[in-house]
């Protein structure tokens, strides 16, 4: 479903000067699907171009009503290189965040008049803001991320309280779309269903003046986490942990009501062992 970036671009890089609408119309087409291919979506190599986009681009009347926020969200969390491990960027990734103090932290980034300076005024609509606190998968075909805000609530202004187990979809990870012919909205029923009730899903954020995590939340958090992510700061700092004043007289809110969402983990070794029997049982 791809076709060679050079020779695609070759036959759309100039518009006829004569070009009645429907051309002009072609060739629009066109160069959106070099931009989701080479910039969007972007592949390891860069040099191909998707034809996926294809029924998306059939009216471009109707672009604007898909959500490519999230299904870049589900690419880029599925697709995105983890090759660098052990790079320097990750390794001053993690000694900046062990650095960091109660103060610097920004529980708001996007907030800032940085932000909001380039982004566009419709983004900011209350329709569209309930979507980022809406506890829903973000689908970018095969590719399925679940958008479990609950544990991020100080980005949205309000209080942390202990936060649902992390969602396990392993079973959801190992797919890539190849291995048969397919028709994702049906073999994904489950996962498409809940984002077409993504409104009912949207969780309520009371804001304070002060966000960050409860007390109850740190205390936890002291009990299960990790303190450093750099093992030599962990060795280097031996002060105790001490909770914040900060987060004791927090205004304390009503926690989020949950998702009744279950695990999807890998079993795939295991069933293939129960299939094919082991050494023992023969």
């Amino acid at each position: 479903m791809t076709v060679c970036y050079t020779w695609f671009h070759e036959r759309s890089r100039v518009l006829p000067a004569d070009a009645s609408e429907e051309t002009v119309r072609i060739y629009a087409r066109a160069y959106i699907l070099m931009l989701l291919s080479s910039q969007l979506f972007a592949d390891k190599n860069a040099n191909r171009v998707h034809l996926c986009w294809l029924p998306y681009l059939a009216s471009l009347d109707e672009l604007g009503r898909y959500s490519w926020g999230t299904a870049a969200l589900a690419w880029w969390a599925t697709y995105l290189p983890r090759n660098d491990v052990v790079g320097e960027r990750v390794m001053f990734a993690r000694l900046s965040l062990d650095r960091l103090r109660v103060h610097d932290f920004v529980w708001e980034p996007y907030s800032s008049v940085e932000v909001v300076a380039v982004i566009h005024s419709e983004i900011l609509v209350d329709e569209h803001r309930r979507l980022w606190t809406a506890i829903t998968s973000l689908i970018y075909f095969a590719a399925i991320e679940w958008h479990q805000v609950d544990r991020v609530l100080p980005q949205f202004g309000g209080v942390q309280h202990l936060p649902q187990p992390a969602l396990n979809i392993d079973w959801l990870h190992a797919k890539d779309g190849r291995g048969g012919d397919r028709w994702f909205p049906k073999y994904f029923q489950e996962w498409h269903e809940h984002w077409e009730n993504r409104l009912y899903l949207v969780i309520p954020v009371d804001r304070v003046l002060d966000p960050g995590p409860s007390a109850e939340y740190l205390d936890w958090w002291c009990r299960v986490a990790h303190r450093f992510l750099f093992p030599e700061v962990a060795f280097q700092d031996l002060r105790p942990i001490v909770l914040i004043e900060e987060a004791r007289h927090r205004r304390s809110s009503q926690a989020p009501s949950k998702v009744q969402v279950y695990d999807r983990p890998d079993n795939r070794r295991v069933d293939r062992r129960r299939r094919i029997g082991t050494r023992t049982t023969d």
